[in-house]
């Protein structure tokens, strides 16, 4: 089946389709992911969709397909996708997440994908985004997961990394979605540097804060499972 993506912003955008594959009845049978990289300004490309998985004797046709999710992204903000790396030399991104008892956890990981050794130390430095990727207001970020609670606390203070190429470091973005009284605030984008004087890498890990008003993040700190940019621990 083939599907266009039309970009009517003012640059190149990349963007993350989810689509879910449905049987005869109506029922999701699995999901797919694409990813469109570098739509022009005001273009409209066409994708075949991948739907390895589907039922070999069923008819994939626009009726069995439907849009779960769609992500964008400005392409020079876009995670480099795996098996590349940037010109910087570090690779940023950011996990699938996990969810439990209410508590979220999402991990990034910086890989030394370049040729020369690389230092760091602290906290990434996040902005908030909605939708339209413009700033959302109101909301604490704090550094350490301490005040969060059931996320664990970092416990140490941070640390100075040091990456060899290959090597990865890890940190992480935990909250909890708890609702009480006032406007829940669901965060789709994330804009994330590994210092402050990095290249800026987006990413959209829908953060759905509630009514908390405070997001924790942790302390760049050494991949020492020695398989590259792993995951954070819960």
């Amino acid at each position: 089946m083939q599907y266009d993506v039309t970009n009517p912003e003012s640059e190149p955008f990349t963007y993350t389709i989810t689509f879910s594959l449905m049987d005869e009845q109506g029922r999701a049978m699995s999901s797919v992911e694409e990813t469109v990289a570098s739509v022009g300004a005001g273009k409209t490309v066409r994708r075949t969709l991948d739907h390895g998985g589907y039922p070999a004797d069923g008819a994939l046709d626009a009726g069995r397909v439907r849009i779960l999710d769609v992500e964008r992204v400005p392409s020079d903000e876009a995670p480099a996708p795996a098996g590349t790396c940037p010109a910087s030399g570090l690779r940023l991104t950011a996990d699938q997440g996990d969810a439990a008892m209410g508590l979220r956890v999402v991990g990034l990981h910086l890989e030394n994908c370049g040729d020369r050794t690389y230092s760091l130390e602290g906290y990434p430095v996040l902005q908030l985004l909605d939708a339209e990727h413009q700033p959302v207001d109101g909301i604490e970020i704090l550094r350490g997961t301490e005040g969060i609670p059931m996320a664990g606390g970092d416990g140490e203070a941070p640390r100075p990394v040091t990456l060899r190429p290959g090597e990865a470091a890890l940190s992480g973005l935990a909250w909890r979605n708890t609702t009480e009284f006032g406007e829940a605030v669901t965060v789709p984008y994330v804009r994330v540097r590994a210092e402050a004087a990095s290249d800026p890498v987006m990413v959209a890990p829908h953060l759905d804060l509630g009514t908390t008003g405070e997001l924790g993040v942790r302390a760049w700190r050494k991949d020492e499972s020695g398989s590259g940019a792993g995951r954070p621990d819960a």
